[in-house]
């Protein structure tokens, strides 16, 4: 059984691998399943043991991400309300997001995903107004709401430049850069010494 798991495992990566690969280069729709098995190196048979399509491919491939950025926003409300700061808000978002690179370029590049975009705002929402509200607690829900609204159209803008410099900057130095600009809006450029 784990020999199997093993071997499951190894050709998923490699069909993801082969996918991501592929979208770089054009758009979902211009991907068949026979020119994704060749560039994987396995039989259609193989693929279609583990996925119905290209469209299942790619939306368990976002599944898995949209988990994994869950485990890391559920993470950042761990802890007493005192320890909270925006650096850890941001950096569980930016490690979950950097493990998953390969899918973060596709979804948010120039072939990309504009509602998997959106869908990550969403979910982030809940989690990051909890954590504000703890941080700000004499904030209203609509000041709240606003912050969220500005603080995550300009982390997503974050993420598409650190996305486009091939995330040659670490998650945490991210997070760092993001609390700054959060925290200090242009002061930001007084603080960094960058």
């Amino acid at each position: 059984m784990g020999a199997n798991d093993h071997r499951i495992r190894v050709t998923k990566l490699m069909i993801r691998k082969a996918f991501t690969s592929l979208l770089k280069q054009k758009p979902i729709q211009s991907i068949s399943v026979k020119e994704l098995c060749a560039a994987a190196g396995i039989s259609r048979a193989t693929f279609y043991a583990h996925y119905t399509d290209i469209y299942d491919l790619m939306g368990r491939m976002e599944e898995e991400l949209m988990e994994e950025v869950r485990r890391g926003l559920r993470k950042m409300l761990e802890g007493e309300p005192g320890e909270l700061s925006l650096l850890k808000v941001t950096a569980g978002l930016f490690h979950s997001l950097r493990e998953n690179a390969d899918l973060c370029t596709i979804t948010l590049g120039s072939h990309g995903d504009k509602e998997f975009a959106a869908r990550l705002l969403h979910l982030g929402k809940e989690y990051f107004i909890e954590a504000y509200r703890r941080y700000f607690p004499n904030a209203t829900p609509k000041q709240l709401k606003y912050y969220y609204a500005f603080v995550s159209n300009g982390c997503m803008g974050l993420l598409e430049e650190w996305l486009t410099d091939g995330m040659t900057s670490s998650a945490d130095e991210m997070a760092a850069i993001a609390e700054s600009i959060m925290m200090h809006g242009m002061g930001f450029f007084h603080q960094s010494g960058r």
